[in-house]
């Protein structure tokens, strides 16, 4: 995977970009198939503010953008709305197979059984 980290009208310490670093990386916690994060940072006159670019693999691309103080703070809330969008993401891809009862198999009607079979979800005969 790669981490892009690229920076307008500022610079950013080394103990700031492997902070940035650090937090790109944790969103593979949440997905797994990332293909490249991109991070922007720029830093107005009184706030800093940072937009991830996320890639995942079959061209699905996910965008947040927030600003704070600090580059810190800003890249930690930019971080809690993309693992929001990947954990619905991955829930979505996941449940891709239709309606899936969690309330055990589904149920047969009384034509489906043979004469004279009982069904013993009714306890009939």
């Amino acid at each position: 995977m790669h981490i892009e980290i690229s920076t307008r009208h500022c610079e950013l310490s080394g103990d700031q970009q492997a902070y940035l670093r650090d937090k790109a990386e944790k969103l593979l916690k949440y997905f797994g198939r990332l293909m490249a994060i991109e991070v922007a940072v720029d830093h107005g006159k009184h706030a800093w503010e940072i937009e991830i670019l996320v890639s995942a693999e079959h061209k699905h691309d996910f965008v947040a953008s927030e600003t704070g103080a600090t580059p810190e703070t800003a890249m930690d809330l930019c971080v809690h709305k993309i693992e929001q969008q990947l954990r619905r993401y991955k829930e979505k891809v996941q449940h891709h197979k239709g309606d899936v009862t969690h309330d055990g198999p589904p149920r047969r009607s009384p034509e489906a059984y043979p004469s004279g079979a009982k069904d013993l979800d009714s306890g009939e005969a």
